[in-house]
């Protein structure tokens, strides 16, 4: 008998500190769920929205029919047409950017010439380097505990598709570049997923070993051996899910109508860049961002950057969005598309391939308000750049002012409006974040501004988290 009171007296207890638990100061009490009960009870009105939720997309429904006109395709600016290119499940929107931005230069020069890149060839690179600088990340933090902050966040991103401009010209400058014909896709590099995940898993072993090899006091030698080794085992996987680049091939080139002119010739990699591109980008633009979070005319350098070891750090300089503009407008008018990029996943229509801060009213949809400013969005990760694409063209007023903006996407011809986006100038305002501009566009009090020595931003600053896919 004792027992057994025993045990419900302890039942009792843990009966007694559970809803103590549950009911300690910041939960939600009972009384507190019933407030909010009350004071939510849905309305008829409610009832029919939550509907019309329940068997439709939210977009669907919060679709603004005021803002739903035809879309004005007519742009007073615009650089001439190119095919246009497809990333498919993979998250290299940047290098897709990069090289319509080169090409478009490339048929510029010749007038009639005509080529599309082998973003495969880049991307194979591209994967190499960046596990390169995940090893040597582990060597340099090797004395580090692994939960440090730093090791925390090599473990957690050993490798991915994200980049932007300045991998295009560290990459494209070292290792030249392949027409398509001559590597194309492979079904990994337009799906990415589990060969990153087979890579990473690799990386991390291989990790531990080294932060292993540091800890017992290896000879740097041994060490860089070691590593390698380690990344001749992913530029075996590498080879296997994307293919070997070629280090030599032969190539006529086409013109505009999609006839070889002239005889084909043999090139390297980098023999076929000279040809393309004909100088270094380095040293040839500046990138712009618009973070009002910070304070303007200010440069800043991004710490542990893809291409730390075998590039250049991501350097750029923060400037308000009617300097951005100018120069996107310079640029455009001279017949030079730019490389820039975007957070996608606010206010876009994606079936018409429109950008506008009124396609949608969420607010009436859900019966509360959305307002928060661009400088504040950042700050608590609710905005960002996410996707990189090629600024195309603009519609001016009669004072000069943009109205409206146009990019090329590399989603494919049936995306949006032929493949490209357009966007309001309200829109592109809020939701444009970096744009690489030509020096030869950029004002000369910018360009000594450009100079300034930079001020070091985290890895893990809020507005870098998904930058560029």
């Amino acid at each position: 008998m004792k027992k057994q009171q025993t045990i419900i007296a302890a039942l009792a207890l843990t009966i007694a500190l559970q809803a103590n638990a549950q009911n300690s100061r910041g939960g939600i009490s009972s009384d507190m769920l019933s407030k909010i009960q009350k004071e939510q009870k849905l309305t008829a009105a409610d009832n029919a929205i939550a509907n019309a939720i329940a068997a439709n997309a939210i977009d669907d429904i919060a679709k603004n029919r005021k803002a739903a006109a035809d879309i004005d395709t007519h742009f007073s600016i615009e650089t001439p047409t190119q095919s246009i290119t497809n990333q498919k499940s993979s998250g290299r929107c940047w290098m897709f950017s990069g090289m319509n931005v080169l090409r478009a230069n490339f048929a510029k020069r010749t007038d009639s010439l005509q080529v599309e890149f082998s973003q495969a060839y880049l991307f194979f690179y591209d994967q190499l380097e960046k596990a390169n600088l995940f090893l040597q990340g582990i060597i340099d933090t090797g004395k580090k505990p692994i939960d440090d902050n730093t090791v925390q966040f090599l473990f957690k991103n050993p490798i991915n598709d994200g980049g932007t401009f300045c991998g295009v010209a560290d990459l494209t400058e070292k290792y030249g570049l392949v027409p398509k014909q001559v590597m194309p896709e492979s079904f990994s590099s337009d799906n990415t997923a589990k060969m990153a995940r087979l890579i990473s898993s690799r990386l991390r072993e291989d990790g531990l070993k080294l932060r292993k090899m540091v800890a017992e006091g290896k000879k740097d030698s041994e060490i860089q051996k070691a590593k390698t080794e380690m990344l001749g085992s992913v530029y075996h996987m590498l080879a296997l899910t994307i293919g070997e680049p070629p280090t030599q091939f032969t190539y006529a080139h086409f013109n505009k109508k999609g006839n070889t002119v002239g005889e084909p010739k043999t090139y390297t990699p980098q023999q076929f860049y000279k040809e393309v591109v004909g100088e270094s980008l380095n040293g040839t633009f500046i990138m712009a961002m618009n973070d009002p979070r910070r304070p303007y005319y200010q440069t800043y350098e991004v710490e542990y950057d893809r291409h730390t070891y075998d590039g250049h750090n991501w350097k750029y300089i923060n400037l308000p969005m009617d300097d951005i503009e100018k120069m996107a407008i310079a640029s455009l008018k001279d017949g030079h598309k730019l490389y820039s990029s975007y957070d996608v996943g606010k206010m876009l229509d994606r079936k018409r391939g429109y950008g506008d801060t009124e396609n949608f009213d969420y607010e009436s949809l859900m019966g509360t308000t959305f307002g928060m400013n661009k400088a504040e969005r950042i700050s608590t990760y609710d905005s960002g750049s996410t996707h990189a694409m090629t600024l195309t063209a603009v519609d001016l007023d009669a004072n000069g002012k943009a109205t409206k903006w146009k990019v090329e996407n590399s989603w494919g011809e049936s995306w949006g409006h032929k493949g490209c986006m357009i966007m309001s100038d309200r829109w592109f305002r809020e939701y444009m974040f970096r744009l690489v501009v030509d020096k030869k566009y950029v004002p000369e009090n910018i360009l000594k501004m450009n100079e300034q020595k930079p001020t070091m931003v985290t890895f893990d600053d809020p507005l870098f988290g998904n930058d560029d896919f």
